[in-house]
């Protein structure tokens, strides 16, 4: 698989832009951990190759995926989560900000303020 990058993009690695160091990885994608202090308890699994949103995913990256999400949820179990959200923005009036492919994984607990509303809540919200 190319590791295409695109100038000025933060997720290409090869621009050096990133501020943390990957969690791990595989031949299609690697692991972020949150740098966002309201989301101590989430990563971002990230596409290696350029490209805008997961509608651009080639089939070989989409196999590689299942691999990408036991390793966050391996990651995040030392948080002792109740559950998990994923989510994709994709376009920014979804609130894409980094137009490059990138999946959030979000460890959720009972007692948190939202604890029970998914990813339709904040649609309607």
């Amino acid at each position: 698989m190319s590791s295409t990058g695109e100038a000025g993009c933060r997720f290409c690695q090869g621009n050096d832009l990133l501020t943390d160091a990957p969690l791990g990885g595989n031949r299609a994608f690697y692991m972020l951990g949150s740098i966002d202090p309201e989301m101590p308890h989430a990563v971002m699994i990230i596409l290696r190759r350029h490209a805008e949103d997961p509608f651009d995913i080639w089939p070989e990256e989409w196999a590689e995926l299942g691999e990408m999400l036991l390793k966050a949820k391996a990651h995040l179990a030392s948080c002792n989560p109740d559950g998990f959200t994923l989510g994709w923005n994709v376009g920014a009036v979804a609130g894409q900000h980094v137009f490059h492919v990138h999946l959030h994984v979000v460890a959720r607990f009972a007692g948190e303020r939202n604890a029970g509303k998914g990813i339709r809540a904040v649609i309607r919200s």
